[in-house]
C-alpha cells in the first residue's frame, strides 16, 4: 500500500470506529435514557444522535457523493436547539436513519480513491481550492471524526 493509501486507510478506519462506537453506545440506550440530558440545562442524548446523523447525512451532498437522505433533520437537530421542535424521533426510528446515513456513507467512501479524497469538496469553490488546496474531501473528514468522537465523549460522560 503506498503511503497515500495508508493515510486514507488509516483515516477511514478512524471513522469506522468512531461510528461504531457511537452506533454501540446510543442503540444501547432505552427512550428514556435518550431524554436525559448530557449536563444540567445542557442538551438531551437523543438530540446529540440527531445532530450527529443529520451532520453526517450532510456529508453527502458536501463531498460531492449524492443528495442527502434526511434533510427534515436539520431543522430538528442543527438549525434548532434541543427542545425546539416537537418533533424529535423516537430512539428506534433515529436509530434507523442513523444506520441507514452511515451505511451509505460507508459505501461512498469505499469507492473513493486516494486522488478523489484529495479533490476539492462542494463548498470551496475551484479558484479558492487552487489557493487552499488543503479545503479538501480528506479533510473534511478528519473534521468530521473529530466532531463525531467529541460528541461521543459528551454522550459517554452523560452515562455516568
Amino acid at each position: 500500500m503506498n503511503p497515500e493509501a495508508s493515510l486514507i486507510d488509516s483515516a477511514l478506519r478512524g471513522w469506522k470506529s468512531n461510528v461504531d462506537r457511537t452506533t454501540k453506545l446510543f442503540g444501547a440506550l432505552t427512550e428514556e435514557q435518550l431524554l436525559e440530558q448530557v449536563a444540567p440545562g445542557k442538551n438531551r442524548l437523543i438530540y446529540l444522535w440527531g445532530h450527529l446523523t443529520a451532520s453526517s447525512d450532510a456529508l453527502l451532498p458536501l463531498l460531492g457523493l449524492g443528495r442527502r437522505l434526511h434533510p427534515e433533520l436539520d431543522s430538528i437537530f442543527i438549525s434548532n436547539p434541543d427542545g425546539y421542535s416537537q418533533d424529535v424521533l423516537s430512539g428506534a426510528d433515529l436509530k434507523k436513519v442513523w444506520d441507514e446515513v452511515n451505511n451509505a456513507l460507508w459505501a461512498a467512501f469505499s469507492n473513493l480513491s486516494p486522488s478523489d479524497w484529495a479533490q476539492r469538496h462542494t463548498a470551496v469553490f475551484a479558484e479558492d481550492f487552487k489557493l487552499e488546496p488543503h479545503r479538501n474531501r480528506f479533510t473534511v473528514l478528519l473534521g468530521r471524526t473529530a466532531h463525531l468522537a467529541y460528541h461521543f465523549g459528551q454522550a459517554k460522560l452523560a452515562q455516568r
